[in-house]
């Protein structure tokens, strides 16, 4: 998985957006493509402290991520776990993770879409369980723009301000990626409970 990863990064290196859309674009239909290690280095190599090309960064890493969200769940709504049985073993892809991401998203609905998209390794198979349970459209394409606009700017200003010293920190990069992810989603988690709790609170009694 490491030498896919490392052909990955060097797609960004040779051909520029067009290998960060690929890449995206792959590790939404379950490849093991280290977006957190993609996005901002894509940031640091094409941005180069220029907002508009930084933002051109975030937009094609967010196509790439509706591209291979939109795959990913036509292949799950319509291979279903046939497709997971045969195909699986080659991304890591096995049923027990296909069961516990079923759970997850009966805990969390919908809304389980937006939290897989901070979730390393979960996040690119979260289409295809969204697929399976024939999740409707609109829910789908909306928690899947918000979670991966998020996800894709911060990594995208993390590469950006590393710049000229990406290769420096580039072995330390992944875990640094997982600490803005794990703040961010943190974040997200408690002002979903706290709203929860206060519309809880605010509710009129039963009659």
């Amino acid at each position: 998985m490491e030498h896919l990863q490392n052909a990955i990064l060097a797609l960004v290196y040779h051909y520029g957006y067009a290998g960060l859309f690929i890449g995206l674009v792959l590790g939404n239909i379950g490849f093991p493509v280290a977006a957190e290690l993609l996005v901002p280095v894509a940031a640091a190599l094409l941005a180069r402290g220029r907002w508009d090309a930084l933002a051109a960064v975030v937009v094609v890493a967010l196509a790439g991520e509706l591209v291979g969200g939109t795959l990913g769940y036509v292949i799950g709504r319509f291979g279903g776990r046939t497709v997971a049985e045969r195909y699986g073993k080659y991304v890591g892809f096995h049923y027990e993770r296909l069961d516990g991401m079923h759970a997850f998203f009966g805990r969390w609905g919908t809304f389980a879409i937006f939290l897989c998209r901070f979730i390393p390794m979960i996040r690119g198979l979260s289409p295809f369980v969204a697929g399976i349970a024939e999740m409707d459209l609109v829910p789908f394409y909306l928690w899947t723009l918000l979670g991966s606009a998020l996800f894709c700017a911060a990594l995208a200003l993390l590469g950006n301000a590393l710049g000229v010293h990406m290769h420096a920190v580039l072995p330390e990069l992944r875990r640094w990626g997982y600490a803005v992810l794990a703040v961010a989603l943190v974040a997200i988690v408690l002002l979903v409970l706290v709203a929860r709790a206060t519309s809880r609170r605010i509710a009129p009694p039963s009659a």
